[in-house]
């Protein structure tokens, strides 16, 4: 049995005001090689297909071409579609009455029904509706778990990990029952606890606090692969050796730019490891950060890296691999005019400035105020109110109170000082 598993696509993603449209173009016409070539039994796309819930028509007559397209050239192979976060479930599953008769299976949420009792009664789910059998070319036979992302309206637990777990569970379950000695595929869209993100410009939708975090340690009944979207970098899922995120078509920040992209191409067979290989794909404009580290250029320093990392235009015009740019800029040594004649720059080659990230020098708090080591309780009563004043100015604001206001504090402060006791 063999598969191609992908995922987050974000069709209709816009790079910092760019339309992407061409860039996902690229990617879908490099997929149809990979599947004309490889002739995969299954497509799994688990995930953020689109980039919001009303994608652009552009976008999904881009989506349905792939498609109609895909299932031409590989005329045995099913395409199994959840939906992510960022999709729309409804609408991604509202063509699944007439995809399903060309091999498309789309499952946009979890079906379920509200059962009445004499306690009032409970939702039960529909997983039956969430396995898919697919065949090979041989007869060979496999079962497709399709998971959308989990809501929390689906997940109706304390704990969300502990409800996910216990959904993704009891379905594997059923499906063994009812497909013994059956090769299971699990394909879901989840933040997995211990999963690599950036650690800066995280495009990733984490909820904060991790309440969304699933703990995937100590499941020994777990199907025989697992392959997730949701977070961009490829990567095993932490405690696993079974399951596996396949990443981002495209990198979807700079903080993704030395992310390696592509498909997986899955072979499985009962009795033995599954065997995993990346089909990489090259995408069609590099991301650059200049300077990489943070090193302090001068205008000249740094006109003469732009010149050395950026490639010139072709006849003056920008070609289809045209580099994205973020510069670095600290501007403790850059005035508007130095900027304003780098962005020139960079836009007269080939190549698009995206970002000028501009970096202030961090204040030295300590010649700021008078400053003093607080240890209890009576030295903040002790400590001069303006000293307190001065730091929180210059903690939030990065830059120290001018005379004015200064003055106007000082004159707050006395009044209050001199209010009398009541």
């Amino acid at each position: 049995m063999k598969l191609i598993a992908t995922s987050d696509w974000h069709l209709g993603n816009l790079f910092h005001g760019i339309d992407r449209l061409n860039e996902h173009k690229d990617f879908l016409s490099w997929l149809l090689k990979q599947i004309k070539q490889q002739q995969p039994d299954a497509l799994l796309i688990a995930g953020d297909v689109f980039d919001n819930g009303n994608p652009s028509a552009l976008s999904q007559t881009a989506y349905y071409e792939f498609l109609a397209d895909a299932t031409e050239r590989c005329k045995h192979m099913q395409v199994i579609i959840t939906a992510g976060n960022h999709d729309s479930a409804s609408r991604l599953e509202a063509p699944r009455p007439l995809l399903t008769r060309h091999q498309v299976e789309i499952r946009g949420s979890v079906k379920r029904k509200w059962v009445a009792d004499g306690d009032g009664g409970t939702w039960q789910i529909n997983y039956d509706d969430l396995i898919i059998p697919i065949t090979d070319q041989e007869g060979g036979k496999a079962v497709v778990l399709a998971v959308p992302y989990l809501r929390n309206d689906i997940i109706q637990d304390a704990s969300y990990s502990k409800g996910v777990n216990e959904l993704l569970r009891t379905l594997t379950a059923r499906a063994r029952q009812t497909y013994p000695d059956t090769l299971l595929v699990m394909m879901a869209h989840m933040y997995a606890k211990g999963a690599d993100i950036a650690k800066t410009d995280a495009s990733e939708k984490i909820i904060i606090g991790g309440q969304e975090e699933v703990n995937m340690e100590g499941w020994t009944a777990h199907p025989d692969y697992m392959t997730c979207g949701h977070i961009h970098k490829r990567q095993h899922i932490w405690h696993t050796d079974w399951a596996r995120y396949t990443g981002s078509i495209l990198p979807m920040s700079f903080a993704e730019k030395d992310y390696t992209h592509g498909v997986d191409l899955i072979s499985l067979q009962k009795g033995s490891k599954p065997v995993v290989t990346q089909l990489v794909y090259q995408p069609q404009h590099r991301l650059v950060v200049l300077p990489e580290n943070d090193e302090e250029l001068t205008p000249k320093k740094f006109r003469k890296l732009i010149d050395e990392r950026l490639s010139d235009r072709m006849n003056g015009e920008r070609d289809e691999h045209s580099d994205y740019v973020t510069l670095k800029v600290k501007l403790d040594k850059m005035s508007n005019d130095d900027i304003k004649a780098l962005e020139q720059q960079v836009n007269s080659k080939n190549a698009v400035l995206c970002k000028i990230q501009k970096i202030i020098p961090q204040l030295d708090i300590q010649t700021i105020t008078d400053h003093q080591s607080l240890k209890s309780i009576d030295d903040i009563l002790n400590r001069d109110p303006m000293d307190t004043l001065k730091e929180a100015f210059a903690i939030k604001h990065n830059a120290e109170m001018n005379e004015r206001q200064v003055a106007m504090l000082t004159e707050l402060l006395s009044s209050i000082n001199n209010q009398p006791n009541e």
